[in-house]
C-alpha cells in the first residue's frame, strides 16, 4: 500500500475495486464502513454483488476481466471533460499524451460494451472521481489474478496518477494482501528477481554487496525461476529438487492433477510446513516448522508496517524455527552463518543490507510499535505515506498506454459459463489451519458453488442441490447456492476444501498466466454446469 488503513476511516472517497473485503480482509474492512458511517463516499467495482456493494454509493458491475476497458472509459471521461488534475500531470507526470491517445479510443459506449457496465455509471464515476479529491484505490486479487494482472495494476496507478490522487493523505494505490505476511516475504527477498529489501539481483553493485557480506565469491546475477517455471521444469528434469516452505501447492495452484504430476516428478523434493496438508505426501523429507507464534520474529502487513512477533509458546515435537533449520541446513554445506535469533538476523543483517529498513530494529519496534518502511535511519519515523509532493521513485510518474485484452480463456458453446475464485469469510486458504478448527467447520463445513437465479432456473437446479461444475480440466461435484449476488452466465467457488477445490478446474497452462509475473488466471475460466441425475434403484 502506499498509504495507511487507518485512512479508510476518514477518507473523502474510496474507489474499491476487485476487492471483497468484508469476507477476505474483515478487520481492514471494518475502517471502510466506519468511514462510509461518517460521510466517505464509496464507488465498488465488482462482478459478483458482495456485501461491500451494499454499502456504496455506487456499485458497477462489470465483466469479468475487462478492468482496462472499463478503467481507460473513466479515464476517457476525466480527460475529455478536464476533470483530471492538470497541475500534478504536468509537474510530476510523463508520457500523458500516449495516455491520452489510448484512453480516447475507449469512449464510455464502448467502454459499456465491453464491460457490461452502463454508460452511465462510467460517466457517474468518472465524474466523482474527479470532483471529490483526493479518492483512495482499494484492490486486491480480483485485479492482479488475470493474465492482464500487471497491466491491471498499472491502469489503476494511471487513474490516481490523472487524478493526482498520489503521494497525500486519502489517497494512493493501496493493495489488500492476499495471505498472511506475503508482504514480509516479498520484503524479505521471496521473489526471484530481488534480494532482500527489493534490491536486484542483476545489478552488479547491490550482488556484489550481498556476495561480500555473506561471505562467498560471487552469487548467481541473472533472476531465478518463477514458481510456474520451477513446477512445470519438474517433469523434464530441468528442475531436479524442490524445497516448498510454507506453501500447499497442490491444493492452491491451478489445475491440481497437472501440479501432483509434477511433483510427483521431482527428484528430490522437501516440504517445510508447520501441519501436514495435500503437498506433504509428495516430499521425500518434511521439516517440521515451528509457528509463528512460537518463535521471536517480525511480520510486515499490507500497509508495509514491520511489526514485532513474540513467542507465546513452545514448538511441539520435533518442530524447529524456520531460521535454525536453513541456518543448519546451509551448515552441512560448509557455512556457518553467525546470526542465531530473529533479533540478530534483524538487527545484524536485514537492516544493515536493506537501506528500506535501516532505521528499524527491534528495541524501537518494542518502545514504540510497528514501523511502515522506507525507514532509512534510527532517527527516522517511518514513512505513512509514499510519493509524497509528486516524488515517485523513478523521479516522475510515468503512464502507460494500456489496451485491454480479453482473458485467455474464454466461454464457448461447450463451456458457456465463467467461473471465478476467490475466499470466504470463515475459512482461511487452503484450510491447513482453519480446517483444524471445529468451530469454523461448523459454521460452513463445505463448499458450494454460487450461481445465479437466471442460470439456476434455465438449467432446473434447485438451491443446495447436488450440481456438476465441468472445465477442460477436470469436474467436481458440489452443492448450488442459488444467489441474487451473482450474474447470469458466472460461477463463482473458493479453493478451501479438497474434493470441490477450484482448483481442479481452472487452468496450469502458462499461456493462460500473466506473461510479466507468471500469476494464474484465478479468475477466469470456462465452464460448465448439469444437473446430476438420481440413480434409479
Amino acid at each position: 500500500m502506499t498509504n495507511t488503513v487507518g485512512e479508510f476511516a476518514k477518507a473523502k472517497l474510496l474507489f474499491c475495486i476487485g476487492t471483497n473485503m468484508t469476507e477476505a480482509h474483515p478487520v481492514a474492512a471494518t475502517y471502510l464502513k466506519n468511514g462510509v458511517n461518517t460521510g466517505t463516499k464509496l464507488i465498488v467495482v465488482d462482478p459478483r454483488r458482495q456485501e461491500l456493494a451494499d454499502y456504496a454509493d455506487i456499485f458497477a458491475q462489470l465483466r469479468v476481466g475487462s478492468d482496462i476497458a472499463f478503467l481507460n472509459g473513466i479515464m476517457n471521461v476525466l480527460i475529455r471533460e478536464d476533470l483530471y488534475d492538470k497541475r500534478f500531470v504536468e509537474e510530476h507526470c510523463e508520457n500523458f499524451d500516449a495516455l491520452a491517445a489510448k484512453v480516447a479510443e475507449y469512449p464510455p459506449e464502448r467502454a459499456a460494451e465491453i464491460s457490461g457496465v452502463p454508460e452511465q455509471t462510467i460517466i457517474d464515476i468518472a465524474r466523482m472521481l474527479g470532483t471529490i479529491k483526493p479518492a483512495m484505490v482499494i484492490y486486491t486479487l480480483g485485479i492482479t489474478e488475470h493474465n492482464t494482472g500487471k497491466r491491471n495494476v498499472m491502469s489503476l496507478a494511471n487513474l490516481q496518477m490523472l487524478l493526482g490522487n498520489m503521494g497525500v493523505e486519502g489517497g494512493g494505490v493501496n493493495p489488500m494482501r492476499g495471505q498472511n505476511n506475503v508482504q514480509g516475504a516479498c520484503d524479505m527477498g521471496a521473489m526471484p528477481n530481488m534480494y532482500c529489501g527489493y534490491q536486484k539481483v542483476d545489478n552488479p553493485e547491490l550482488n556484489g554487496k550481498f556476495a561480500k557480506f555473506w561471505g562467498v565469491d560471487s552469487l548467481p546475477d541473472k533472476p531465478g525461476l518463477k514458481i510456474a517455471e520451477i513446477v512445470n521444469g519438474l517433469p523434464s528434469g530441468k528442475v531436479k529438487a524442490f524445497w516448498i516452505f510454507g506453501e500447499n501447492l497442490v491444493a492452491t495452484e491451478p489445475d491440481i492433477k497437472h501440479v501432483s504430476h509434477c511433483l510427483n516428478s521431482a527428484e528430490f523434493l522437501v516440504v517445510q510446513d508447520i501441519f501436514q496438508n495435500e503437498t506433504t505426501p509428495f516430499a521425500d523429507v518434511i521439516l517440521p516448522s515451528a509457528a509463528w507464534c512460537e518463535d521471536e520474529g517480525t511480520f510486515t502487513n499490507t500497509e508495509r508496517r514491520v511489526s514485532r512477533v513474540r513467542k507465546i509458546k513452545e514448538a511441539p515435537g520435533e518442530a524447529k524455527p524456520n531460521w535454525w533449520i536453513f541456518k543448519e541446513t546451509a551448515k552441512r554445506f560448509g557455512h556457518d552463518w553467525p546470526s542465531d535469533s530473529g533479533q540478530e538476523l534483524w538487527d545484524n543483517e536485514i537492516s544493515v543490507l536493506c537501506p528500506a529498513f535501516a532505521g528499524i530494529k527491534f528495541a524501537r519496534m518494542d518502545a514504540i510499535g510497528g514501523i511502515q518502511w522506507p525507514c532509512p535511519s534510527e532517527d527516522h519515523p517511518g514513512t505513512p505515506i509514499l510519493h509524497k509532493d509528486g516524488k515517485f521513485s523513478r523521479g516522475k510518474g510515468n503512464f502507460q498506454a494500456i489496451d485491454w485484452i480479453p482473458d485467455a480463456e474464454q466461454p464457448d458453446e461447450e463451456y458457456p459459463l465463467v467461473l471465478s475464485t476467490g475466499r470466504r469469510l470463515v475459512h482461511y486458504h487452503s484450510r491447513t489451519q482453519t480446517g483444524r478448527a471445529i468451530g469454523f467447520n461448523e459454521r460452513m463445513p463445505e463448499e458450494c458453488a454460487d450461481i445465479s437465479v437466471e442460470d439456476a432456473q434455465a438449467l432446473g437446479i434447485a438451491d443446495g442441490e447436488t450440481i456438476r461444475v465441468k472445465s477442460r480440466r477436470g469436474e467436481v461435484a458440489i452443492k448450488a447456492n442459488v444467489s441474487k449476488r451473482m450474474p447470469k452466465g458466472m460461477v463463482w467457488m473458493s479453493f478451501h476444501f479438497r474434493d470441490t477445490n477450484a482448483n481442479h478446474l481452472l487452468s496450469g497452462d502458462v499461456k493462460t498466466f500473466d506473461p510479466d509475473t507468471l500469476t494464474p488466471s484465478y479468475k477466469a475460466c470456462a465452464v460448465k454446469i448439469e444437473k446430476i441425475e438420481k440413480q434409479v434403484v
